[in-house]
């Protein structure tokens, strides 16, 4: 966090640092250790817990999983849902239209799959990797990169205790360098460190921009008598309609519980546009409203997802480091699904370095690594869908329904495609267009017993960060949000954040932007859809941001 300031660190020297214990990060840590018990190798988790910062869906394919621990159900893993029932449903305000299961192509069928918590199948995952010797370090925020020339050398983190002004307060810790032969970036979406590593070696030329959504999610603890252990529902339509794109996921797990979540695509162009409180509305449908009526909200989160597929997969390896899971953009979004594709990642990363530091190769660029992702089971998994989203943005929900479907269809028969490989457009902030063009959306109230206000809610994510450290919410240029994005864009800001960071306070001359940072999630939203691209998100101080307890 600290800039321009001469820190002495101790230094650690590990076989393989991996930053990020989600399923791609501890994934990694696992096959390594399975393949060569003598290997170092040390997780760093920015998440009070492993667990604690992990929001997904989710509805996981286990093939990933079926490939790192064979025998996963005799040991016990949080993995027990199976699904029973698959819905999709296409929403009008006060109806529903149900699209049959025959029409979907095969690779949509959730037969066979679970409905998991995320995070506590990662904590499980940690205790495996444990067991086998991987060194887990939770708190410990990765906050700038090692290097030895143009070589990642590896992380330092553990920073802590720096004034508001970033100097080094009385209680002051360095942290440490952590050193790695290879650095596993597993970082999630729009990682601060990844951005580091993605600009420093121009990652992305040649390839589409990446394109995001954001996901929210409550978890719900519903009337016995509505709830259908294993049951599976997606939505489309209402009520985004045509100010966006995205859809709602509705899971049944057990003990009554239900997970509630709701996607918007970050390419919409509506300034005006609420993101959250489009999901508050979405649950007075009456559908839903019948099914929550009576129930409590038990948990609330939100994060962004990777949404820009094949097209948008950047080059995932550079001297010294590769890059994992959402990190790499893995996501199959018509699926709905990347869980799988981080596993299978982190796998493919282990086996590429493991096999390098072998052959006395250590440090050397992990090519293999690239080979194996573009042409294994992750390239086929997306390379099937790579059509769906770019139709979507382009033409809209009916022509990706119909266009998109046809063209999973000839994948899955004929393992062609109609259309070839469309390509993205410009990025989601670049998507945004002026609030002067479009009309503002009255959205209502919320209730209290179905919808909620978002710091209401915020306070069932747990989030909590020490409010004397340095804003992790950098302003490149202060004067911005005032200046250019309140008259030209109404400062979305205010509205995109799912957790209320962001605040216009005051009108004309008064007024003042305000940055709210206690109240982060770690979402990235802002990272991503500020149009002025003036907002960065870094890492705050390890341990802090949201506790989730079973997303």
């Amino acid at each position: 966090m600290t800039e321009n300031v001469e820190i002495e660190r101790e230094s650690v020297d590990y076989d393989v640092v991996i930053v990020g214990g989600g399923p791609a990060g501890l994934s990694a840590a696992i096959r390594l250790k399975q393949i060569d018990p003598d290997l170092s190798v040390v997780v760093l988790e920015k998440g009070s817990e492993v667990g604690a910062h992990t929001l997904s869906g989710a509805v996981l394919d286990t093939v990933g999983l079926d490939r790192l621990i064979p025998d996963w159900r005799d040991r016990g893993a949080p993995v027990s849902v199976e699904v029973k029932e698959d819905n999709f449903f296409i929403l009008g305000p006060n109806r529903q239209v149900r699209i049959p299961n025959w029409v979907m192509p095969p690779l949509m069928s959730n037969h066979g799959k679970y409905i998991v918590s995320m995070a506590n199948v990662c904590r499980w995952l940690s205790e495996q990797a444990e067991e086998l010797g991987v060194e887990i370090f939770p708190g410990m925020s990765a906050s700038a990169i090692v290097w030895d020339g143009d070589r990642i050398a590896g992380v330092v983190a553990g920073e802590a205790g720096l004034e508001p002004d970033g100097t080094p307060g009385p209680q002051y810790e360095p942290g440490m360098e952590l050193r790695g032969k290879y650095t596993m970036l597993a970082e999630g979406v729009r990682g601060s460190l990844t951005k580091e590593v993605m600009a420093k070696f121009d990652l992305s030329q040649g390839h589409c921009p990446q394109k995001f959504g954001l996901g929210m999610k409550e978890i719900w603890e519903i009337d016995p008598g509505k709830h259908r252990e294993g049951a599976v529902t997606h939505t489309m339509g209402w009520p985004l309609g045509s100010n966006a794109g995205g859809g709602s996921f509705i899971y049944h797990l057990e003990n009554n519980q239900v997970f509630v979540g709701f996607v918007v695509h970050l390419n919409y162009k509506n300034p005006h546009l609420y993101p959250y409180m489009e999901f508050q509305r979405f649950k007075h449908h009456p559908m839903v409203e019948e099914l929550l009526r009576g129930g409590k909200r038990v948990a609330y989160g939100a994060r962004a997802i990777s949404e820009g597929g094949w097209q948008s997969i950047p080059k995932l390896t550079a001297p010294g480091v590769v890059l994992l899971g959402c990190t790499a953009g893995l996501v199959n979004v018509p699926r709905i699904k990347g869980n799988h594709n981080a596993m299978l990642s982190g796998i493919a990363a282990a086996e590429a370095a493991a096999q390098a530091i072998a052959a006395g190769r250590a440090g050397d660029e992990l090519l293999e690594y690239e080979t194996d992702l573009r042409s294994g089971q992750i390239a086929q998994d997306l390379k099937k869908v790579r059509n769906v989203k770019p139709i979507w943005s382009r033409w809209g929900m009916v022509a990706s329904l119909i266009c998109g479907g046809m063209d999973m269809w000839t994948n899955n028969l004929f393992g062609i495609s109609l259309f070839g490989t469309i390509k993205h457009g410009k990025t989601d902030a670049a998507s945004t267009g002026e609030a002067k063009a479009y009309k503002p959306i009255d959205y209502p109230k919320p209730d209290g017993k179905l919808s909620f206000d978002r710091l209401t809610n915020v306070a069932f994510s747990f989030t909590n960060h020490e409010e004397t450290q340095p804003c992790h919410l950098k302003l490149r240029d202060s004067s911005v949000p005032i200046l250019v994005n309140l008259p030209k864009y109404a400062e979305p800001a205010q509205r995109y954040c799912p957790a209320g960071v962001y605040e216009v306070i005051g009108e004309g001359d008064a007024a003042r932007f305000q940055i709210n940072f206690q109240n982060c999630v770690h979402c990235k939203t802002c990272d991503i859809k500020d149009p002025s691209q003036n907002i960065t998100w870094t890492t705050p101080q390890g341990g802090d941001g949201p506790n989730y307890p079973n997303m």
